[in-house]
């Protein structure tokens, strides 16, 4: 057991949003920038995440600026050359003044009101070392909730040339927290024709 915190609170919580990937399958595009329902995925993002959390961060290595217009913290990767998400992981959680670190995606703009309260009150409750979503098929990788004293641990995984998130999760006491009654919640953009579908879905 990492954390000894009996109720994780909304003020315990930062959330960061990863938008520091390449965007290969997008063109190469920033994908927290296109736009579904007319403005930014990343601003689906921001709506519904902010009620939820204490503060947000926007991981980016591009594109600083236009992200510095929503008013939240901008950080980089400390990894050059787009190491992946655990990078952007561990940057987060180096800079964040809060406990904890809610990881989220910036191409997954349909987060539920209680999302932050599912994932906080199932890593109280197990007191496991991290919380990760579950859309009942499948363990959702990048929707974690961590405290910051997994810093070292995380920074050790990186310093050995290892990238893989579920490696990572494995050198510690994960929980499951169930989304099995939602899983479109974890529906996220990756290509065009993804973006294309969901606009025309919302449109039906």
């Amino acid at each position: 057991m990492i954390h000894s915190m009996k109720n994780i609170e909304k003020n315990h919580i930062t959330a960061v949003i990863l938008a520091g990937g390449r965007g290969r399958r997008f063109e190469g595009r920033d994908k927290g920038l296109i736009e579904y329902k007319q403005c930014p995925i990343i601003e689906h993002v921001i709506k519904a995440i902010a009620p939820q959390v204490a503060g947000i961060m926007i991981n980016a290595n591009r594109s600083e600026a236009v992200y510095a217009n929503y008013g939240y913290p901008v950080i980089n990767d400390e990894l050059s050359g787009f190491q992946g998400p655990l990078a952007g992981f561990a940057t987060a959680m180096k800079h964040v003044s809060s406990p904890f670190v809610l990881i989220l995606p910036c191409d997954g703009p349909f987060i539920s009101a209680d999302y932050v309260r599912r994932m906080a009150v199932t890593l109280s409750d197990e007191q496991a070392e991290l919380a990760v979503a579950y859309d009942g098929d499948r363990m959702q990788p990048v929707h974690a909730l961590l405290p910051v004293t997994l810093l070292k641990s995380l920074n050790d995984f990186l310093a050995s040339g290892e990238r893989k998130i579920d490696r990572w999760y494995l050198q510690h006491q994960v929980e499951m927290v169930d989304f099995s009654d939602s899983p479109n919640l974890f529906l996220n953009i990756n290509t065009l024709e993804e973006l294309n579908a969901l606009e025309d879905s919302a449109n039906d």
